[in-house]
Protein backbone atom coordinates (compact mmCIF):
# COMPACT_ATOMS: atom_id res chain seq x y z
CA UNK A 1 0.00 0.00 0.00
CA UNK A 2 1.35 3.42 -1.01
CA UNK A 3 -0.14 6.62 0.38
CA UNK A 4 1.03 9.91 -1.13
CA UNK A 5 1.01 12.95 1.16
CA UNK A 6 1.31 16.12 -0.91
CA UNK A 7 3.22 19.20 0.13
CA UNK A 8 -0.08 21.10 0.48
CA UNK A 9 -1.41 18.52 2.97
CA UNK A 10 1.34 19.28 5.49
CA UNK A 11 0.69 21.66 8.38
CA UNK A 12 2.40 25.04 8.00
CA UNK A 13 3.70 26.79 11.10
CA UNK A 14 4.93 30.24 10.10
CA UNK A 15 6.52 32.25 12.90
CA UNK A 16 8.65 35.35 12.64
CA UNK A 17 11.82 33.43 13.43
CA UNK A 18 11.12 30.02 11.83
CA UNK A 19 8.92 28.54 9.11
CA UNK A 20 8.10 24.84 9.50
CA UNK A 21 6.16 22.24 7.52
CA UNK A 22 4.97 19.39 9.76
CA UNK A 23 4.30 15.98 8.18
CA UNK A 24 2.86 14.62 11.46
CA UNK A 25 1.13 16.06 14.53
CA UNK A 26 3.59 18.40 16.22
CA UNK A 27 3.48 21.47 18.50
CA UNK A 28 0.28 23.41 17.66
CA UNK A 29 -0.80 20.84 15.04
CA UNK A 30 -2.87 18.08 16.64
CA UNK A 31 -4.35 15.43 14.35
CA UNK A 32 -4.87 12.02 16.04
CA UNK A 33 -5.25 10.38 12.61
CA UNK A 34 -1.79 11.63 11.61
CA UNK A 35 0.23 11.10 14.77
CA UNK A 36 3.00 8.82 13.47
CA UNK A 37 4.07 6.27 10.85
CA UNK A 38 5.42 3.27 12.72
CA UNK A 39 8.30 4.48 14.90
CA UNK A 40 8.44 7.84 13.05
CA UNK A 41 6.82 10.48 15.27
CA UNK A 42 7.88 13.71 13.57
CA UNK A 43 9.22 14.83 10.22
CA UNK A 44 9.62 18.61 10.08
CA UNK A 45 11.01 20.68 7.22
CA UNK A 46 12.30 23.85 8.91
CA UNK A 47 13.69 27.15 7.67
CA UNK A 48 15.38 29.12 10.44
CA UNK A 49 15.78 32.86 9.90
CA UNK A 50 19.14 34.70 10.26
CA UNK A 51 20.42 35.15 13.82
CA UNK A 52 17.53 33.13 15.24
CA UNK A 53 17.39 29.83 17.04
CA UNK A 54 15.77 27.38 19.37
CA UNK A 55 16.96 28.14 22.90
CA UNK A 56 18.21 25.33 25.10
CA UNK A 57 15.43 22.84 25.79
CA UNK A 58 15.17 19.22 27.02
CA UNK A 59 14.32 15.90 25.38
CA UNK A 60 14.22 12.34 26.66
CA UNK A 61 13.65 8.89 25.16
CA UNK A 62 13.78 10.03 21.55
CA UNK A 63 16.10 9.40 18.60
CA UNK A 64 16.41 12.82 16.92
CA UNK A 65 17.90 13.04 13.43
CA UNK A 66 18.74 16.36 11.78
CA UNK A 67 19.76 16.83 8.15
CA UNK A 68 21.04 20.26 7.10
CA UNK A 69 19.97 21.09 3.53
CA UNK A 70 21.33 24.63 3.23
CA UNK A 71 23.15 27.10 5.46
CA UNK A 72 24.99 26.34 8.70
CA UNK A 73 23.25 25.19 11.90
CA UNK A 74 25.05 25.61 15.22
CA UNK A 75 24.46 22.86 17.79
CA UNK A 76 25.23 22.95 21.52
CA UNK A 77 24.21 20.52 24.27
CA UNK A 78 24.77 19.84 27.95
CA UNK A 79 26.98 16.84 27.13
CA UNK A 80 29.60 19.36 26.04
CA UNK A 81 29.13 18.99 22.29
CA UNK A 82 29.49 22.01 20.01
CA UNK A 83 29.26 21.86 16.21
CA UNK A 84 28.78 24.04 13.16
CA UNK A 85 26.70 21.76 10.93
CA UNK A 86 27.14 22.73 7.29
CA UNK A 87 24.84 21.71 4.47
CA UNK A 88 25.17 17.96 3.93
CA UNK A 89 25.62 17.22 7.64
CA UNK A 90 23.56 14.66 9.54
CA UNK A 91 23.24 14.83 13.32
CA UNK A 92 21.93 12.09 15.62
CA UNK A 93 20.92 12.61 19.25
CA UNK A 94 19.87 9.69 21.42
CA UNK A 95 18.07 11.64 24.14
CA UNK A 96 17.71 8.66 26.49
CA UNK A 97 17.53 9.69 30.15
CA UNK A 98 17.72 13.36 29.12
CA UNK A 99 19.61 15.87 27.02
CA UNK A 100 19.37 19.66 26.75
CA UNK A 101 20.35 21.29 23.46
CA UNK A 102 20.01 24.40 21.34
CA UNK A 103 20.10 24.93 17.56
CA UNK A 104 21.00 28.36 16.19
CA UNK A 105 21.48 30.14 12.87
CA UNK A 106 24.37 32.53 13.48
CA UNK A 107 24.41 33.94 9.94
CA UNK A 108 23.34 37.60 9.66
CA UNK A 109 22.07 37.09 6.11
CA UNK A 110 21.15 33.50 5.22
CA UNK A 111 18.39 31.15 6.30
CA UNK A 112 19.16 27.58 7.39
CA UNK A 113 16.95 24.83 6.01
CA UNK A 114 17.01 21.51 7.82
CA UNK A 115 14.92 18.39 8.28
CA UNK A 116 14.34 17.10 11.78
CA UNK A 117 12.92 13.65 12.48
CA UNK A 118 11.89 12.09 15.78
CA UNK A 119 11.86 8.33 16.31
CA UNK A 120 10.81 6.19 19.23
CA UNK A 121 13.86 4.31 20.57
CA UNK A 122 13.84 0.52 20.88
CA UNK A 123 14.22 0.88 24.65
CA UNK A 124 13.88 3.79 27.10
CA UNK A 125 16.32 5.08 29.68
CA UNK A 126 19.61 4.70 27.83
CA UNK A 127 22.59 6.97 28.37
CA UNK A 128 22.22 10.05 26.11
CA UNK A 129 24.64 10.49 23.23
CA UNK A 130 25.35 12.74 20.24
CA UNK A 131 27.18 12.37 16.94
CA UNK A 132 27.33 14.12 13.57
CA UNK A 133 28.90 13.56 10.18
CA UNK A 134 29.22 15.43 6.88
CA UNK A 135 28.19 13.48 3.76
CA UNK A 136 29.49 15.01 0.49
CA UNK A 137 26.98 15.30 -2.33
CA UNK A 138 28.93 12.96 -4.59
CA UNK A 139 28.49 10.09 -2.11
CA UNK A 140 24.69 10.48 -2.33
CA UNK A 141 24.51 10.82 -6.12
CA UNK A 142 23.09 7.87 -8.03
CA UNK A 143 22.68 5.65 -4.98
CA UNK A 144 20.89 5.19 -1.67
CA UNK A 145 23.49 6.17 0.92
CA UNK A 146 22.84 4.92 4.49
CA UNK A 147 23.62 7.83 6.82
CA UNK A 148 22.13 6.63 10.14
CA UNK A 149 21.10 3.16 11.26
CA UNK A 150 20.34 0.88 14.15
CA UNK A 151 22.33 -1.79 12.30
CA UNK A 152 26.11 -1.89 12.08
CA UNK A 153 26.67 -0.19 8.71
CA UNK A 154 30.10 1.21 7.89
CA UNK A 155 30.04 4.99 7.65
CA UNK A 156 26.52 5.41 9.07
CA UNK A 157 25.77 7.14 12.37
CA UNK A 158 24.41 4.86 15.10
CA UNK A 159 20.71 4.90 16.01
CA UNK A 160 19.01 3.32 19.03
CA UNK A 161 16.19 1.87 16.92
CA UNK A 162 15.82 -0.69 14.12
CA UNK A 163 15.69 2.07 11.50
CA UNK A 164 17.93 3.01 8.58
CA UNK A 165 17.96 6.47 7.02
CA UNK A 166 19.16 6.89 3.43
CA UNK A 167 19.94 10.01 1.40
CA UNK A 168 19.96 10.12 -2.40
CA UNK A 169 20.47 12.55 -5.27
CA UNK A 170 19.27 11.32 -8.69
CA UNK A 171 19.95 12.92 -12.03
CA UNK A 172 17.20 12.84 -14.66
CA UNK A 173 16.28 9.26 -15.67
CA UNK A 174 18.71 7.77 -13.15
CA UNK A 175 17.18 4.82 -11.25
CA UNK A 176 17.72 3.18 -7.88
CA UNK A 177 15.97 0.05 -6.65
CA UNK A 178 14.73 -0.56 -3.13
CA UNK A 179 13.29 -3.98 -2.24
CA UNK A 180 10.96 -3.36 0.71
CA UNK A 181 10.36 -6.25 3.09
CA UNK A 182 6.89 -7.50 4.02
CA UNK A 183 7.09 -6.52 7.70
CA UNK A 184 8.65 -3.07 7.17
CA UNK A 185 7.50 0.46 6.41
CA UNK A 186 9.16 2.94 4.06
CA UNK A 187 8.88 6.74 4.26
CA UNK A 188 10.13 8.76 1.28
CA UNK A 189 10.30 12.56 1.39
CA UNK A 190 11.27 14.66 -1.62
CA UNK A 191 13.52 17.56 -0.65
CA UNK A 192 13.93 19.06 -4.13
CA UNK A 193 13.39 18.23 -7.80
CA UNK A 194 10.98 15.63 -9.17
CA UNK A 195 10.82 11.92 -8.41
CA UNK A 196 8.89 8.98 -9.80
CA UNK A 197 8.08 6.17 -7.34
CA UNK A 198 6.86 2.94 -8.92
CA UNK A 199 6.04 -0.61 -7.88
CA UNK A 200 3.30 -3.16 -8.51
CA UNK A 201 0.66 -0.61 -7.39
CA UNK A 202 1.57 1.82 -10.15
CA UNK A 203 3.62 4.96 -10.77
CA UNK A 204 3.47 8.02 -8.52
CA UNK A 205 4.96 11.42 -9.29
CA UNK A 206 6.37 13.39 -6.35
CA UNK A 207 6.89 17.14 -6.25
CA UNK A 208 9.09 18.96 -3.66
CA UNK A 209 7.62 18.51 -0.18
CA UNK A 210 5.60 15.44 -1.16
CA UNK A 211 6.01 12.17 0.74
CA UNK A 212 5.19 8.51 0.12
CA UNK A 213 4.27 6.21 3.01
CA UNK A 214 4.60 2.58 1.97
CA UNK A 215 3.58 -0.61 3.78
CA UNK A 216 3.78 -4.31 2.88
CA UNK A 217 6.19 -5.87 0.41
CA UNK A 218 6.84 -3.66 -2.61
CA UNK A 219 9.90 -3.66 -4.85
CA UNK A 220 10.37 0.07 -5.35
CA UNK A 221 11.92 1.79 -8.35
CA UNK A 222 12.87 5.42 -7.76
CA UNK A 223 13.64 7.59 -10.79
CA UNK A 224 14.78 11.19 -11.04
CA UNK A 225 12.48 13.12 -13.39
CA UNK A 226 13.67 16.70 -12.87
CA UNK A 227 13.95 18.66 -16.11
CA UNK A 228 17.62 19.59 -16.35
CA UNK A 229 18.38 19.04 -12.67
CA UNK A 230 18.46 16.53 -9.86
CA UNK A 231 16.04 15.08 -7.34
CA UNK A 232 17.16 14.92 -3.70
CA UNK A 233 15.21 12.77 -1.24
CA UNK A 234 15.38 10.96 2.06
CA UNK A 235 14.21 7.37 2.50
CA UNK A 236 13.58 5.88 5.95
CA UNK A 237 13.21 2.13 6.49
CA UNK A 238 11.41 1.42 9.76
CA UNK A 239 9.32 -1.17 11.60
Amino acid sequence: MIKIITSAERHTSNKQWINSEFSFSFADYDDPSNAHFGALLAHNDNELKPEQGMEEHPHHDLEIITYVISGVLRHQDDLGNHAELQAGSVQVMSAGTGINHSETNTSPDDNVRFLQMWLLPDRPGVEPSWDAKFFPRELKTGTLLPVASGAEIDGALKLGEDVTVYLSVLETNRLVQYPQKEDRRTHIYLISGNLEVSCSEGEFQLQPGDAARIRKSCDLTLKGTTNGGTAEFILIDLP
